[in-house]
């Protein structure tokens, strides 16, 4: 029996050693397939928690909302024209762009009661991946600037001398059973993304700041994918218990 929807919640997360996969990516349309594939193993109990980490083929990811707007299918052809195949999640948000510049973060877990503390996950994930970047050398802190695209309360940012600008952005899948904590980490080469999104946004009639899109290289010069996925590795060996 589930727990009463106001109770408080200290376990959002197993916090268990989980079991770290590294991946090369297979294309878009099957990385995407391959998280939810996990999330139904995990589900029916046949997965224990895992972090699934890789770089992305340029993808530009629509949210459910973005299919109803009149302007969706141009918004498509767009992105493709760029180079970038679009795809529509099963989360919530609105368009979001990465390549391989970028880094996935997919955690995993099975939970009897997935849907209590999805919103204490947000709180905590988002700001794990806070202090991974800190780790690189990046002025991270979580919350949403003005103008974001695909705006989100744990949106986590990139602080600089002049502006800040969205580094990760956040969603999550709940189902019976289980639970998918979906991150991008946008690391190198931004420019490809505001472009993209520039387009998209453009033809779905949503309002935005490109100044927003950036990439924590934008902030620390030299920083690179391969540096961000150590400390975000990091960052959850910290944050977990050992087993005794």
């Amino acid at each position: 029996m589930g727990q009463e929807p106001n109770a408080v919640v200290t376990d959002p997360w197993s916090q268990r050693r989980l079991q770290v996969l590294h991946e090369s990516s297979s294309g878009a349309a099957a990385d995407m397939e391959r998280g939810l594939t996990l999330l139904r193993q995990a589900a029916r109990g046949g997965l224990d928690p895992i972090l699934r980490i890789y770089r992305p083929q340029p993808t530009v990811a629509f949210g459910q909302r973005d299919t109803r707007l009149p302007g969706f299918e141009v918004a498509a052809a767009a992105a493709r024209e760029q180079g970038f195949e679009p795809l529509i999640r099963k989360a919530g948000g609105r368009a979001a762009a990465y390549h391989e510049g970028c880094l996935i973060v997919d955690h995993i877990e099975p939970h009897d009661d997935a849907v209590l503390g999805s919103r204490a996950r947000f709180s905590i994930l988002g700001g794990l991946l806070a202090d991974a970047l800190r780790r690189v050398g990046v002025d991270a802190r979580m919350g949403e600037i003005p103008g974001e695209y695909c705006p989100g309360e744990f949106s986590v940012h990139g602080v600089g001398s002049t502006h800040s600008v969205k580094l990760v952005g956040t969603a999550q899948r709940v189902v019976s059973g289980g639970w998918l904590f979906s991150s991008v980490v946008v690391v190198e080469r931004s420019a490809p993304i505001r472009r993209v999104l520039e387009a998209t946004y453009a033809a779905l009639e949503l309002p935005w700041e490109p100044a927003t899109a950036g990439a924590a290289e934008d902030l620390v010069p030299g920083v690179t994918v391969d540096a961000v996925r150590n400390a975000v590795v990091a960052a959850y060996e910290d944050a977990v218990v050992a087993p005794s």
